[in-house]
């Protein structure tokens, strides 16, 4: 009741500000003007995914509603991990939207809600800024609203047997207040099944003594018991309805469904990545850190819900063998031993949610270093993401505006297939452990994700040379991956340090430059490239991010990162703008028919 009130309260503030509209395009204090919001929704594409689900079963259709279901729950728990004020300000806004008419300048910032799934924006120049009436907050939701990381890196000093709870990657963190105990240890009276899958909590809570200036941590199961036990209760029945038709997929809804009462995955993820599917698959929990705004090691929700494209998956796994002769060949001196019979699908996205909404091509899962040897990891390929002719085309015109005439023609929509793969291969190979074997996510903390997805930029680009040489490439389809490995390093904006994927391509960037394989001319303002170099650039830098993933050493980490994340505005920038000025969108809406959007 007390979390009800909270969030009623919360609303009513919200609410309770807005003064009455006196025109009908205004909006009170806070609140984007259409002036503001208009240049954006000018430069937005929206998106529309469909598949064809004729070959459905009745039980599919019916499981498919229910995890749809689940999804929008999981949608919403996204949206408080990023700003704990964002559900309430967004109700404030469909509430003001209705009073007042549903006028363009609300309508534009429900789109942009959608499009950013929060409060915070990125205007036309790349700001990061708070678009509704909200306190802007650098702790996000996971972690106290008014804590600092170096808070919290004294509280851990002082109770080192605290970090792995509190670095848990399904924890949220508490301030030790006589409140929050209470709220938790209620909700394990409450739901008694959480009490039993996590015992010794209980008492743990009951034995703390109340400090606003310490703190806890409480999985994931308990902080948001409610939704979670609901979500459990649709995968039981999202499991139920397609039994008969895909009896391993309902085993591994149910897994799943306890794996969110218990916050360990490890039934979930054995279930997800050694079973084959028939028609549908899905993407169900929390997995990616990038979100966090301290550490790098919370967990963010995500939900998607796939249908398999049967001969294109087929041919595909056919295709991946010998990944154990790749992993040897990495510029690294600890090899380790795979699983070569990798999972890996290729499907049509038919809703998506929470982190991986937006447009995500592949996601290779799961993360925790442990299961991926225990079980190996599951590839998914998302074919009507990657291949969609509207998108390749604003890629296309970015690319052209950016190079050199002779390299206008060397994107093509197969060279992005390939590099988008085998980057989600990257992250299987190479380094998953320092060599003090702590998980790389532990020891480079808020930098792990940085070079995480750097390495598997790098092993794409590394293994195309021998997968040419074996006949899985044609000269031209080499060249197109190679391309599409510039493509990915060339940004519209200078990256916030907090980014880490826009960070490591310009990182990718300036090394290109430093070592010989992009050239800038500053009269044409435009790129050139020498493909001569690529491999042994490649390799150049593989090797270095491997060894700095290997040694752990986070300070070492950091200063690598801040050497190659420069941003010059006369090269830069330079680029950024032409391909700006160049782009008719620089945003996407995502929407799904599957969903009636």
């Amino acid at each position: 009741m007390k979390q009800l009130f909270a969030f009623a309260l919360v609303l009513t503030i919200f609410v309770g500000i807005m003064p009455a509209q006196t025109k009908r395009d205004s909006l009170p204090k806070g609140y984007w003007t259409i002036e503001k919001s208009q240049p954006l929704l000018d430069k937005t594409q929206t998106i529309r995914l469909m598949s064809d689900v004729s070959n459905l079963s009745s039980g599919e259709r019916r499981a498919m509603e229910k995890l749809n279901e689940v999804g929008a729950i999981f949608q919403e728990l996204y949206e408080l991990q990023r700003h704990p004020q964002s559900v309430a300000a967004r109700k404030a806004l469909e509430q003001l939207d209705k009073r007042g008419g549903s006028t363009a300048a609300t309508q534009n910032l429900l789109t942009l809600y959608r499009i950013n799934q929060g409060v915070i924006g990125t205007t036309i120049d790349g700001k990061r800024e708070p678009f509704l009436p909200i306190e802007p907050l650098a702790a996000g939701g996971m972690y106290p609203a008014d804590s600092t990381k170096p808070e919290l890196d004294a509280f851990l000093a002082a109770n080192p047997d605290k970090r792995d709870s509190i670095l848990g990657s399904r924890t949220v963190v508490r301030r030790a207040t006589a409140d929050n105990l209470k709220i938790d240890l209620a909700k394990l009276k409450q739901y008694p099944v959480l009490d039993t899958l996590h015992p010794g909590l209980k008492r743990e809570l009951q034995s703390i003594k109340t400090n606003a200036k310490t703190f806890y941590a409480v999985p994931y199961s308990v902080a948001y018991a409610d939704q979670m036990i609901r979500a459990h209760a649709l995968l039981n029945e999202a499991a139920d309805a397609v039994q008969k038709d895909d009896e391993e997929f309902a085993g591994y809804l149910r897994n799943r469904s306890r794996d969110f009462l218990s916050d360990d995955y490890e039934s979930g993820d054995a279930a997800w990545v050694t079973a084959r599917f028939k028609n549908l698959n899905g993407q169900i929990g929390s997995y990616e850190t990038y979100d966090d705004p301290f550490y790098g090691v919370k967990s963010y929700f995500s939900f998607n819900v796939l249908k398999a494209r049967q001969p294109e998956t087929t041919n595909l796994r056919k295709a991946l063998g010998g990944l154990q002769t790749l992993e040897d060949s990495l510029p690294y001196a600890n090899h380790k031993k795979i699983k070569e019979d990798i999972s890996v699908g290729v499907y049509d996205v038919l809703a998506d949610f929470g982190q991986s909404r937006g447009g995500n091509t592949a996601t290779i899962l799961p993360n925790e270093a442990l299961y991926a040897r225990r079980y190996g990891r599951t590839i998914l390929i998302r074919a009507n993401i990657l291949q969609n002719p509207e998108i390749f085309d604003a890629n296309k015109t970015a690319w052209q505006v950016a190079v050199a005439p002779q390299h206008q023609n060397e994107l093509t929509p197969d060279g992005q297939f390939y590099y988008t793969l085998w980057h989600e291969v990257g992250h299987y190979l190479g380094v998953d452990r320092t060599k003090g074997g702590q998980d790389l996510d532990a020891a480079l903390q808020e930098n792990s994700n940085t070079l995480e997805e750097m390495k598997a930029d790098l092993v794409s680009l590394f293994s195309a040379e021998a997968l040419q040489k074996q006949g899985y490439y044609t000269k031209d389809q080499l060249r197109a991956v190679y391309a599409s490995g510039i493509r990915r390093v060339l940004q519209t904006a200078k990256p916030n340090r907090s980014q880490p994927y826009q960070t490591m391509q310009v990182m990718q960037w300036n090394l290109f430059m430093e070592n010989g394989l992009l050239e800038f001319d500053r009269k044409t303002q435009r790129l050139e490239i020498n493909y001569d170099k690529y491999h042994d650039v490649v390799e150049k830098l593989l090797k270095k991010v491997l060894d700095v993933q290997f040694q752990g050493d986070n300070a070492a980490a950091n200063s690598f990162i801040e050497q190659y994340s420069n941003w010059d505005e006369t090269l830069h920038g330079a680029i950024a703008k032409n391909i700006r000025d160049g782009q008719k969108y620089r945003f996407r809406l995502f929407k799904y028919a599957a969903l009636g959007e």
